[in-house]
């Protein structure tokens, strides 16, 4: 038995294709949105970041709406959006979804035969029955988180209407490390967004910038680690009651399914495995200020802002390592050709050299995707005005709670 969703979403559509769509389904009406205010920014995002490849000189993404919106506010009904490529007519021939002429040049079918160690490549040709691996990697693309950012941008905006803000920073590339401040900015994102490479740390961006630069210069990739904070979270989302109903599983497999994400860590993470439980566990203490933790909060948060599966209140924090991009320029690594056995040099395609700044920002996605699913999971409704009153009973309740023999069972 599965969890009960009230947020679903699915993206469609490869790298070099006409474009890439999105179905959002759960939303309630009432909802104002609209694509240049609230996803088009949130896309400009995801294409930004020191290390980028030349693809993102080609595209200028923007969300053209198809469906569950009327005059800037949801209906209720599936939401449904297209982002298209413009790189597209550069391969009509290559991606055309009718079979190739006679005598057509197999140089226009860009059909690529040495898989690239770490990529979905051969995996992919193995599982599916191809040989060419352009069959595989043109989905496998992080191209697809495209879409992804699209339906975050849009559980962004349903969380904000509730005081809910996701924002993140990189704290790690290749062998660099940022010192992360002792309190964050209270608009994570205009801050990190400032830095060519997302992160909090001036000295360590030039750092940074630096071992980028190395890593193109000799045809290198590098990877990282990032950091999503959301705010304003009120307490008891998720469950204990269940596998999977528990947040911590929910946004660590949110988090592992993008592309090259191979570590997720909540809160203090694999540090608390270091460490006797009284240098880990937060102590609990009164806050009658904050009604959001139900009048308690923690002096501390190690916990990430999770306790057995639910949230408690605190900002949540999670962080995530990404690998080196799986394309290597000049440094390729053997392969097998998928043709005639012969071994070579793995197949190149265009690609990036660091993609950590913005795998943080769809990894902000994901994080406001689950978020999104989890509030309304508790505070569901048809409405916003719904929702609302729901919510606003809830903190209520977890107001007037107050210390008395009446809450003890």
């Amino acid at each position: 038995m599965t969890a009960l969703r009230h947020i679903s979403f699915t993206t469609a559509g490869e790298s070099h294709g006409k474009g890439l769509t999105a179905l959002f389904d759960g939303l309630p009406a009432g909802l104002s949105l609209e694509m240049e205010r609230d996803v088009d920014p949130e896309l400009a995002r995801r294409q930004g970041g020191y290390g980028r490849g030349r693809r993102m000189k080609i595209e200028s993404d923007r969300a053209e709406l198809l469906s569950g919106v009327r005059l800037g506010e949801t209906l209720g009904s599936p939401l449904s959006m297209i982002i298209w490529n413009r790189d597209w007519e550069n391969w009509t021939t290559a991606m055309s979804h009718l079979p190739p002429e006679p005598g057509e040049n197999p140089k226009a079918l860009r059909s690529m035969y040495l898989p690239r160690p770490g990529h979905a490549d051969l995996v992919g040709v193995l599982k599916f029955a191809r040989r060419d691996t352009r069959d595989i990697l043109e989905r496998a693309s992080a191209r697809e988180t495209a879409a992804r950012v699209a339906c975050g941008a849009v559980a962004k905006r349903l969380l904000a209407e509730f005081g809910i803000r996701v924002g993140s920073h990189v704290t790690t590339i290749g062998p660099v490390d940022a010192t992360r401040p002792d309190s964050l900015p209270e608009d994570l994102n205009e801050t990190s967004d400032a830095s060519p490479v997302r992160t909090l740390d001036g000295e360590a961006e030039a750092r940074m910038i630096e071992a980028i630069d190395e890593a193109r210069e000799a045809g290198d990739t590098l990877g990282g680690i990032f950091e999503v904070v959301a705010t304003g979270v009120p307490v008891g989302l998720g469950s204990h009651v269940s596998w999977d109903r528990k947040m911590d599983g929910r946004l660590a497999g949110a988090l592992m399914s993008i592309q090259a994400i191979k570590g997720v860590e909540v809160g203090m993470g694999m540090e608390a495995g270091r460490r006797l439980g009284s240098k880990v566990h937060d102590p609990i203490v009164r806050d009658d200020d904050d009604a959001r933790s139900g009048g308690f909060a923690r002096a501390s948060n190690g916990a990430g802002g999770l306790e057995g599966g639910v949230t408690t209140g605190a900002p949540l924090v999670v962080r995530a390592a990404m690998k080196p991009i799986s394309t290597l320029l000049k440094r390729r690594l053997p392969s097998v050709d998928l043709r005639d056995g012969s071994t070579d040099k793995a197949a190149t395609e265009r690609s990036d050299v660091c993609a950590v700044p913005a795998a943080a920002v769809v990894a902000e996605a994901m994080v406001a995707l689950v978020l999104a699913d989890a509030f309304m999971e508790k505070f569901g409704g048809d409405s916003i005005e719904e929702i609302r009153r729901n919510f606003d009973g809830y903190l209520a309740y977890l107001s007037e709670r107050g210390w008395g023999e009446r809450d003890v069972p």
